[in-house]
């Protein structure tokens, strides 16, 4: 989902590129200082280096596509773009690969929907992904699922950059610039635009560079071993649990005050929702959630009191008029005991921190102490404190610590929660240590 190279038929490999502004010097010859990435000119990707290959569109063309591809060398760079914006779901609508001796392949899985054969082809192939959770799923839905992983967004984090999308990642560490152009692009669109295909080809065209160089300054972090279990614990994610109220998402909920309105905003969601699959578009572009949660404010008696609503004036409201004069009816009608309540139920786990206080300020103490500790880890290995510990690990343990806060127990329950064994090894210790002095205090 990036953009393009120099000009069309000029331009040189990746490697050459680089060499322009900082030109490789003869064996012998005094080295300049190294610039920093921002000080270099950085080089516009225009064109695909080969070219722009054509879109695999066949099962025969898919079946030389895959042979191709296994016949390369090296990691597999991957990528899809989704029209998450416009279609129902979250479903791929292109595939881009590209490998050293195989060039880029475009894969349309709309005309080819299963990618089973891929999978075989590339299971011992490490595959290269940028923010590879997001699109995994998408591609397991077509039968791809990489055994191997390197993902160049979380090496980023790892390395401590303070910005790590793609394009900033490329301009920093390989100094091309990527242009943004079709990134929210309804890519469910066919024919796909040469102009798209471009576009989506150089995505991938140097994310193995990319990733190359990410992993020299892991190893040289001494970070390698830790982006190694990060990228494991990506690809062994399962996929999220379903929200149990989906619905209590609704963009401006929090206006809605009364159990009936919260009534209304559930069944004109779930109706929603239901035509939005039946039609495949996006639930936003069937009737914006503005409309649900004004509806559930004014609660209309008739059919013209909800059609009177600005947001149900739109063309794409006034088609399912019925429909959601229905839903309002079916929540008015439902007896007061059945009705939602307004406040979310309390997930499973510790409760919101910004409850703690109230509730158990013992607890909010430790939490404190918990993220001092962490924050003064992470800023020491210059990575995100997320990175870390995630979040929520850390609320677990702040709420319900082992007795007595040991290093050896402290480390248990890291784990337990889900903690990666290098995240256990640098935290353990200091979170045990700073949780049994607190408690030291508290006994004095």
């Amino acid at each position: 989902m990036r953009e393009g190279a120099a000009p069309a038929g000029c331009r040189p490999e990746a490697g050459a590129e680089r060499q322009e502004a900082g030109a490789e010097q003869p064996a012998g010859a005094e080295q300049p200082a190294e610039q920093p990435a921002e000080a270099a000119r950085a080089v516009p990707l225009l064109e695909p280096r080969d070219g722009l290959p054509p879109l695999v569109t066949t099962a025969p063309a898919l079946t030389e596509a895959v042979a191709r591809l296994s016949a390369g060398e090296g990691p597999v760079a991957v990528d899809a773009e989704r029209a998450s914006g416009y279609r129902y779901g979250h479903r791929a609508f292109l595939v881009q690969l590209r490998r050293r001796g195989t060039g880029t392949v475009l894969i349309d899985p709309v005309a080819c929907p299963d990618l089973s054969a891929l999978g075989v082809a590339l299971a011992g192939c490490e595959a290269v992904l940028h923010a590879a959770s997001q699109d995994l799923p998408c591609l397991a839905e077509l039968g791809y699922r990489p055994h191997q992983l390197f993902d160049t967004e979380l090496a980023g984090r790892l390395l401590g950059y303070p910005r790590v999308g793609l394009g900033v990642l490329v301009e920093t560490v390989l100094g091309f610039t990527l242009e943004k152009g079709h990134a929210a692009a309804d890519w469910s669109t066919r024919p796909l635009p040469a102009e798209w295909l471009r576009y989506a080809a150089l995505d991938v065209e140097v994310l193995v560079e990319l990733r190359d160089a990410l992993a020299a300054e892991l190893a040289a972090q001494g970070k390698a071993e830790w982006a190694r279990q990060e990228f494991a614990a990506v690809l062994a994610a399962g996929p999220p649990a379903p929200r149990p109220d989906p619905w209590r998402r609704t963009s401006g909920i929090h206006r809605v005050h009364t159990r009936r309105g919260m009534a209304v905003v559930r069944e004109l969601w779930l109706e929603r929702d239901k035509i939005a699959r039946r039609r495949d578009l996006s639930p936003g572009r069937v009737l914006p959630d503005a409309a649900i949660v004004e509806a559930a404010r004014v609660l209309p008696g008739t059919q013209r009191d909800l059609t009177e609503i600005p947001a149900f004036r739109g063309r794409g409201a006034r088609r399912h008029a019925g429909e959601w004069r229905r839903a309002v009816s079916r929540a008015q009608a439902q007896a007061e005991p059945s009705l939602p309540g307004t406040a979310s139920p309390l997930p499973e786990g510790p409760p919101p921190a910004h409850r703690w206080a109230e509730r158990d300020p013992v607890a909010a103490g430790r939490l404190s102490v918990v993220r001092t500790a962490v924050a003064a880890i992470a800023d020491e290995h210059s990575l995100p404190a997320e990175n870390l510990l995630p979040p929520d690990v850390v609320r677990r343990l702040a709420w319900k610590p082992p007795e007595p806060p040991s290093p050896e127990a402290v480390g248990a329950e890291l784990a337990q929660h889900g903690a990666r064994p290098w995240q256990v090894g640098l935290t353990a210790t200091p979170i045990g240590k700073a949780l049994m002095r607190l408690a030291e205090q508290g006994d004095e």
